[in-house]
């Protein structure tokens, strides 16, 4: 090359070359389709197997969606209107709803258990999110009170008498802490429940006397449909938590009756299926009671699904426990803290945040199995669905009714899933 030619021609450029569009395979939807759906043979050969099921899929049930009949009497009046053709006979729903949300509730009534939803969304709202303001939590705390009297009615003064038992524990926490830290834990259990023995029925009873305040009482065998589910699944996956984080912490105590107690009541009631206890729970546990108590069969379930629920709560927490390496342990000493201080601030919220996901799975698992209660007598969506099928209107529908009720429980699931995600990646501290 000549010393000429050299000196006309630059090595770098000095001038910027336009922006230009790329390739068609690397942007949008085509690099998406490409990347995951037909990356290689193998992928290529399961999408298109995947795209096939999925249109016999839709080839199949789509017309027998598409017509739907949506009002109609009974299965007769319904088959009329179809007339042969294929279709869905979503009537039943438009004309049992009712029923399947709220059993044999008095539909005078329906605004009671309709509010207490509301209010149960007002109320998990603060615990949910931390966002919101903190003085909201009174309300979540004076919540399952309310929720009470609306749902069954009945004199005010019985769901203030049982508030009255938690105020006794936590006066007298506050007054033991000061001389031992777990004699205050056995005060704060044993005051609510002398109170509740001793105290609650006489101070419902004058006060009724004086002032009678209160709604339309609604029996228990009202309830049914998801009433019952939320009813049941919602207070034990409220109580299991605390109950199972007590009880974690208990098995791993270094005083032997308090683990032993924790350890036995926990193998035997993973040892034991929950429709045991229920059937205790129906039959057996007025047994354990004073002559002549009624003790109401829907607070009996609760407290054997919220026990059964605890148990597998305390192994998931314990496990959490046990994957704190030691130096979070020897922290806490380092800072002069007792044990309840170490466990609140510092050793617990480690562990409840690793133990997220075994956290979601029995209270999934707990909410799904309200549907167990139909074998002791109790209604729920799914026992609701044989009273309709057995009636002359409905009898030989099927799809229609358990579509419905899976929809219902999938959208609860389906939320309490995302929400255990979200708090996840909101808790989330590393990199990965």
């Amino acid at each position: 090359m000549s010393d000429t030619h050299a000196g006309t021609v630059a090595f770098v450029r000095d001038t910027m070359l336009p922006e230009q569009e790329p390739p068609l395979t690397e942007k949008g939807a085509v690099k998406w389709l490409r990347e995951n759906l037909f990356s290689n043979v193998f992928n290529t050969v399961l999408t298109l197997i995947s795209l096939a099921v999925i249109w016999y899929t839709l080839a199949a049930i789509g017309p027998w969606l598409l017509g739907t009949v949506w009002n109609a009497g009974s299965l007769s009046e319904c088959r009329r209107i179809l007339d042969g053709a294929s279709g869905a006979c979503f009537a039943v729903i438009n004309d049992r709803w009712h029923q399947l949300l709220f059993g044999f509730y008095p539909s005078a009534l329906y605004w009671r258990p309709t509010l207490a939803f509301v209010l149960l969304l007002v109320a998990l709202s603060p615990v949910l999110f931390t966002n919101l303001p903190r003085k909201m939590l009174w309300f979540s705390a004076i919540y399952p009170f309310v929720a009470y009297h609306l749902l069954w009615g009945g004199s005010v003064w019985l769901p203030v008498s049982a508030a009255l038992g938690f105020v006794a524990g936590y006066v007298a926490f506050v007054l033991v802490r000061r001389v031992n830290g777990l004699a205050a834990v056995f005060a704060a259990v044993l005051a609510p429940v002398f109170w509740w023995l001793l105290f609650a029925e006489p101070f419902n009873s004058t006060m009724t006397g004086i002032l009678p305040l209160g709604l339309e009482f609604v029996r228990s065998d009202r309830f049914g449909g998801f009433l019952i589910s939320l009813v049941i699944g919602v207070t034990g996956i409220s109580l299991s938590l605390p109950l199972g984080i007590l009880l974690a912490l208990g098995r791993q105590s270094g005083m032997v009756f308090v683990k032993s107690v924790c350890v036995i009541f926990i193998e035997f009631i993973r040892g034991v299926p929950l429709i045991t206890l229920l059937f205790t729970a129906s039959l057996l546990l007025n047994y354990f009671l004073p002559p002549g108590t009624s003790f109401d069969l829907i607070l009996r379930v609760i407290i054997m699904v919220t026990l059964f629920a605890a148990a597998y709560m305390a192994e998931v927490i314990r496990g959490g426990l046990a994957a704190l390496p030691k130096g979070q342990y020897e922290a806490a000493d380092a800072l002069g803290l007792d044990y309840w201080k170490a466990q609140r601030l510092i050793i617990m919220p480690q562990a409840l945040k690793i133990s997220i996901p075994g956290i979601v799975n029995p209270f999934i698992g707990l909410f799904k199995d309200t549907t167990l209660v139909v074998f002791i007598g109790l209604l729920d969506p799914v026992g609701l669905s044989n009273a309709i099928r057995a009636s002359t209107d409905w009898q030989g529908i099927y799809w229609e009714l358990f579509i419905f009720i899976g929809a219902l429980f999938f959208l609860f699931c389906f939320g309490i899933s995302r929400y255990s995600m979200y708090l996840e990646r909101k808790l989330k501290t590393d990199n990965r």
